[in-house]
């Protein structure tokens, strides 16, 4: 029996899951790791602690079915993406702690950067200047950590996301390279030449010297040190959480959607060869794929997705475990005419109003907790509603349908009136693992332990499809009524007098 090795490495935790030729699950092996805060905003993880925790994970899931290398017909990688690595090529040892795609300590690097500059990352990297990013990090750790630039700048120093580094590792250090989808997440990385950007290189000293080789995602990246898993297994895929997980559900052609339902929700949208600018505060980030020819795509983030029912059970107390939030909401027809906007840390795409806050309006003396947990399970629908809508004014198409997936995807009252909302079908997989399996997907189609694409769509099973069946004039009220929400929450900061 041949098996195809996915390594996810979270921002929590490493996992390794071995998937069979039908795309099914037949071992998983996980392990969390420990968040490092050093300063308020700041957020770390110690490499060698991702390193070793997915190296476990990864012989842990072959034991658990008996599997040697040679049962292993590739290996593919899927990651947190944008945490930033510098390690000292020669020792192999990381110059200081990862730096995590949350770390904010960077941010008056960022709004440092001059206008002109601003505006050629946005042109040529798809991206939003941010302390998200790579870029800023990477120029913190040469700055920050002694010795450091010089090292960099004598060619002893290299870079990577987190694929990068696993690759590195369980390569013994022969492989340094990544994947066009994490590339195009370092705000280095020029999205159509398909190459370092030289100039903003420079911009954030930042020596050449330093970054991988890019390549598609699905590609022979190298094999694996018969040290580390007891047999050479080819690298074979590689792809940044989000990417992967849009192949995973198969969304190969232009105008496909997906949104992952997690703490926060993230949509992206296939656009096929052309890379759009977005006008309504998407970012435009390159698919995952196989060939040097890329299909790009508009990516859209919300803050608060699935952590509004966390706020539920935590800090309300309302229910007293998260899937209890579907039942009651269940117990009321509505919300009563109220909206919850849940602007915790202000509003995400499309909106980028970091001013806004958590806003809830219309409520009358019948207003109950069950109507409350509707109206923060609907709050998730409306936000993810106006992204799409951005989304198909930006790329000049309407979706195809919505693929969903993420912890909050289950809720069957949320995912109707998402459908309703959005007036679309949704269609929702009994596969939930699909950043794992995309990964899994891109190895496999590499190898050719798959075909071809087309046996991919038929290894998909679905659980449920939700169909529209809100009236136009009902909709039309209902998403009114939420702009008004809005506006009020941003109204909130702005108008302090």
């Amino acid at each position: 029996m041949k098996y195809i090795m996915a390594l996810d490495q979270g921002t929590t935790s490493s996992r390794c899951i071995l998937f069979n030729k039908k795309g099914e699950i037949k071992s998983v092996s996980q392990r969390e790791f420990p968040q490092i805060y050093p300063k308020p905003g700041w957020v770390e993880h110690d490499p060698m602690e991702i390193w070793s925790t997915q190296a476990s994970v990864a012989i842990e899931a072959m034991a658990k079915i008996g599997a040697k290398a040679e049962n292993i017909a590739g290996i593919g990688i899927t990651n947190q993406r944008e945490t930033t690595v510098v390690w000292n090529k020669k020792t192999g040892e990381p110059v200081y702690n990862a730096i995590v795609w949350q770390c904010r300590r960077t941010a008056p690097i960022i709004d440092a950067i001059p206008a002109d500059m601003q505006k050629k990352i946005r042109q040529r990297t798809g991206l939003i200047p941010d302390a998200y990013f790579s870029a800023s990090k990477i120029q913190w750790i040469l700055d920050n950590v002694k010795g450091a630039r010089a090292a960099a700048e004598a060619g002893d120093l290299l870079f990577g996301t987190i694929d990068t580094w696993l690759m590195w590792k369980l390569s013994g250090g022969t492989i340094h390279a990544t994947d066009y989808t994490n590339a195009s997440r370092t705000m280095l990385f020029d999205i159509r030449k398909l190459r370092w950007d030289k100039e903003i290189l420079e911009y954030f000293r930042i020596p050449e010297s330093m970054l991988p080789e890019v390549h598609p995602s699905g590609y022979l990246f190298g094999y694996a040190d018969p040290f580390i898993v007891n047999g050479e297994i080819p690298i074979a895929g590689v792809a940044g959480d989000q990417q992967s997980s849009l192949f995973g559900l198969c969304g190969f052609h232009k105008g496909d959607v997906k949104n992952t339902y997690g703490t926060g929700c993230f949509l992206l949208m296939n656009t096929g060869e052309k890379a759009i600018r977005s006008k309504n505060g998407l970012l435009t980030t390159i698919a995952a794929g196989r060939s040097e020819k890329v299909d790009y795509v508009l990516e859209g983030s919300i803050f608060i997705g699935g952590a509004v029912i966390q706020w539920l059970r935590d800090e309300m107390e309302v229910v007293r475990k998260a899937s209890a939030s579907e039942k009651s909401a269940e117990a009321v027809a509505d919300t009563l005419g109220a909206y919850f906007v849940p602007a915790f840390t202000g509003l995400g795409a499309p909106y980028w109003d970091q001013d806004a806050r958590g806003t809830l309006v219309g409520i009358t003396r019948g207003f109950n907790k069950n109507n409350l947990s509707r109206a923060c399970l609907e709050s998730i629908a409306y936000q993810t509603h106006d992204v799409i809508r951005a989304m198909e004014a930006d790329a000049g198409c309407p979706l195809n349908s919505l693929k969903v997936d993420g912890g909050a995807s289950h809720n069957n009252l949320l995912m109707q009136f998402q459908s309703d909302i959005v007036d679309t079908v949704i269609e929702r997989p009994k596969m939930v693992e699909t950043t794992a399996l995309g990964a899994a997907y891109l190895a496999g189609l590499t190898t050719g332990y798959w075909k071809n694409e087309e046996e991919l769509i038929n290894n998909q099973k679905t659980d449920r499809i939700f169909k529209p069946v809100m009236e136009k004039k009902e909709r039309e009220e209902r998403i009114k009524g939420w702009n008004r929400a809005v506006k009020t929450a941003e109204f909130w900061a702005k108008n302090k007098e």
